[in-house]
């Protein structure tokens, strides 16, 4: 299920996307508007496609990983849920950071900050997971309530 699900969400008809479009007016004979801005270190390059590609692998996975998180329950499905779940909020949050932190130095502090918050992230879930009962027990602990 999980790699027809990925067949089908990365099949190349929707990986493409437009990044600029052209319109013409009266005035001026092409005047091209960016659709999309991707991070400023990836535009243009084969690595934003890689990029792009990657979170949305991630996000599939996530949909495959939660159910089997709650049918096979263990340390291994609580570290795999520890790293997917950290990477995708990072990634998430990247995302807004580049749509909404303007200014150099903004931009770093934000970015800085967006680290030290994954960092601490997965290694509190990995400290949950290692001297707690982990992840999918503690999923578990809340829905019998």
């Amino acid at each position: 299920l999980i790699f027809v699900l990925l067949t089908v969400f990365l099949s190349k008809n929707l990986l493409t996307r437009p990044v600029v479009a052209c319109t013409t007016t009266l005035d001026r004979p092409t005047v091209a508007h960016q659709i999309h801005i991707s991070h400023r270190s990836y535009a243009g390059s084969k690595a934003a496609s890689l990029h792009w590609t990657s979170e949305r692998a991630v996000s599939v996975f996530l949909l495959g990983l939660l159910p089997a998180a709650y049918l096979y329950p263990g340390p291994a499905m609580d570290y795999s849920l520890a790293a997917a779940l950290t990477l995708h909020g990072h990634w998430g949050l990247g995302q807004v950071i580049t749509d909404y932190v303007h200014g150099e130095t903004s931009i770093k502090l934000a970015n800085t900050g967006l680290y030290v918050l994954s960092a601490v992230t997965f290694a509190g879930l990995c400290y949950f997971n290692y001297h707690d009962v982990g992840i999918c027990k503690a999923v578990a602990m809340l829905w019998s309530l």
